[in-house]
């Protein structure tokens, strides 16, 4: 990998394309999760769900980090960021190092933190819908917050001195000219 300044687009990709790529990030967590919480379970022998309930928390914490921070620190591009062409590098435009990555998967969590919160303390562990509901405003007002500054930037990439960047994958190059038919 190279620390060449990328080659991406000056301009930050538009916050509805960087959520298409949130949505869509979320269903491939869905099967690293699903595989994490399997192995977490078959290894402990959990036959309940609700035993060892943090020990899982902790567990997936770790997984989707080591899963963020490979992506991020090798190539710039989870699953999802490449099928939106979108890229996250340091404010230089360099590649991100693992250290920052690190960083920037820890900040990310202000995505979800404070509806979190804000669940536990409101005593709503019980409610699905509220749960969901206070998870969607959450995430909603950090999309917001992106509109108000000035390059679009959500709060975990000003806080670690990240952006993305769109990222078009280099064009094909032709086939060979094929031999034209005899007529």
């Amino acid at each position: 990998m190279t620390s060449a300044p990328a080659t991406g687009d000056d301009a930050p990709p538009a916050l509805m394309r960087r959520m298409a790529s949130f949505l869509y990030e979320g269903v491939v967590l869905f099967g690293v999760v699903f595989i994490a919480g399997w192995l977490y379970s078959t290894l402990t022998q959990q036959h309940n769900a609700l035993v060892g309930q943090q020990g899982l928390q902790a567990f997936l914490f770790f997984v989707l980090g080591i899963y963020f921070i490979w992506f991020w620190s090798r190539g710039g591009q989870t699953v999802a960021m490449k099928a939106w062409h979108l890229r996250v590098v340091d404010a230089q435009g360099r590649p991100v190092t693992q250290r920052r990555a690190l960083a920037r998967y820890l900040a990310s969590w202000l995505w979800f933190l404070p509806a979190l919160a804000s669940v536990h303390l409101l005593d709503l562990d019980h409610s699905t819908g509220a749960i969901f509901g206070t998870l969607f405003a959450g995430v909603l007002g950090y999309l917001l917050l992106a509109r108000l500054h000035p390059q679009r930037l959500f709060l975990h990439d000003v806080l670690c001195s990240t952006r993305l960047i769109t990222q078009r994958p280099a064009p094909r190059r032709a086939a060979a000219a094929r031999p034209a038919a005899d007529s």
